[in-house]
């Protein structure tokens, strides 16, 4: 799915059924659109996985996406047969085209362990973009992740199978999310898929930083209606060429 080399082959088969509806967060991103860039009408999604956010904004925009993770490129395939898809790293990456918007959600460029690689991924969405456009992403925070270490571990149930979900500290700022999907094959069997997915977060004062060299304007905003502060969970950075 990115520079760090996750990319959900493992469990990516049970990604949608765990994800459940994301209407309210294509939602959301589509206000932010209207309100920064509402001429907009081409948008690219950086690990966009299996294309559920694209689904939903393709009723608005000529969507396309790109992601490493074969798995996932296939269930959004047949999703969405008729919109570009690219096989793609979305640290390093040259499509010989631009877009009127370019976003990256889902916490997906926290699986990208070093800031040199966030900074990558700034430019390349400054480079895959039209004169005034815009690059919205998301951010689990550094506070997010630090609670979610003190977490204990969590089991959701969905349909017949169960999702056992456990954090823990490697190191470095980085947040280890190990997951089991355990698949119900029949009466008290199951086959469990295990896959490790690190996440680190920096300060939101380096990332703006870091913007700045791209972007004329930055908005970070709370999708919950709070004020951003050190103690939000996630954050949403609007960012206009």
């Amino acid at each position: 799915m990115n520079a760090s080399g996750v990319s959900y082959e493992k469990i990516g088969q049970f990604y949608d059924a765990v994800m459940g509806d994301r209407a309210e967060t294509a939602t959301f991103i589509h206000d932010l659109i209207v309100e920064h860039k509402p001429e907009a009408k081409s948008l690219l999604e950086l690990a966009c996985g299996t294309g559920g956010i694209l689904q939903l904004l393709a009723q608005s925009y000529d969507v396309s996406g790109l992601d490493r993770s074969p798995r996932m490129l296939a269930i959004a395939r047949r999703k969405l047969p008729h919109i570009r898809l690219w096989c793609k790293d979305m640290v390093r990456f040259d499509l010989r085209r631009k877009f009127d918007v370019v976003i990256c959600v889902f916490d997906s460029i926290n699986h990208v362990l070093r800031f040199a690689d966030w900074k990558r991924i700034f430019r390349m969405a400054a480079r895959h973009l039209k004169s005034d456009g815009l690059f919205l992403f998301d951010i689990n925070t550094v506070a997010k992740l630090q609670r979610r270490l003190r977490t204990p571990e969590c089991v959701t149930r969905f349909g017949n199978n169960s999702l056992i979900m456990k954090v823990t500290d490697s190191g470095g700022g980085i947040a280890n999310w190990n997951i089991r999907v355990c698949e119900r094959v029949g009466p008290g069997r199951y086959r469990v898929f295990q896959e490790n997915i690190p996440e680190i977060s920096f300060p939101v004062t380096k990332i703006k930083a870091a913007l700045r060299n791209r972007f004329s304007r930055i908005k970070v905003i709370d999708p919950f209606g709070e004020k951003p502060c050190r103690a939000s969970d996630r954050l949403y950075f609007v960012c206009q060429r």
